[in-house]
């Protein structure tokens, strides 16, 4: 009889271990995500420090642009304001699309493309968003690993149990997730309409 009680006991144990080692592999998955978006939040706020510096040194130059600046200021202050990582990827998307407008009016001010400062903040915006890029996936790549967790047997009934939440991933377009690029190069002169080609020469005589 004790034997019985002994191989019971030894199940349930099992159990409990087993249990245990479901929830907390749940748990380091659900505090890697959590991580994995602080370090999204820490670049997305070096992009939100940068913006004003931009904007000033484009505003010297072509003040009269006043609506570009202050979409530019806005977008800033919506994605600043974005509660959720869905609500935040939106309102990032539309500062991206804000600020190649910025860099669209930049483009018709040489004597402002040539300064020191607009060309540092163009690098310092240019390696912030690579950041934001590499961190986005890091992010997203741990939020697959959880939702794996969260969807699989035996770890999904665990989930249950204990009310453990999916995370939203990271969706930026991308078309709109790399940094603004501007060509600065002078386009060529147009053709006039009706403009007869140049003859080509000819051919050398025998």
């Amino acid at each position: 009889m004790i034997w019985v009680v002994v191989i019971v006991v030894a199940i349930v144990v099992l159990l409990l271990l087993v249990l245990v080692g479901m929830f907390n592999k749940l748990v380091r998955l659900r505090n890697r995500a959590q991580n994995a978006w602080a370090q999204v939040d820490v670049q997305l706020r070096k992009r939100y420090d940068l913006i004003p510096n931009l904007v000033e040194s484009v505003k010297g130059y072509a003040a009269h642009e006043q609506q570009t600046f202050e979409q530019v200021t806005q977008a800033r202050t919506a994605a600043q304001q974005a509660q959720g990582v869905a609500q935040q990827a939106q309102a990032e998307n539309a500062l991206t699309a804000a600020i190649g407008r910025l860099f669209a009016v930049a483009e018709a001010y040489p004597q402002l493309r040539a300064t020191e400062n607009f060309q540092q903040l163009q690098a310092q915006l240019t390696e912030v968003e690579q950041q934001i890029a590499v961190s986005r996936q890091v992010y997203n790549d741990t939020v697959l690993s959880y939702a794996n967790a969260l969807q699989t047997v035996p770890t999904n009934v665990i989930a249950g149990i204990f009310n453990f939440r999916a995370r939203e991933y990271f969706q930026a377009d991308d078309g709109d997730r790399a940094a603004p690029q501007v060509s600065f190069a002078a386009p060529e002169a147009p053709t006039a309409p009706g403009t007869p080609a140049s003859p080509e020469p000819p051919p050398p005589s025998s």
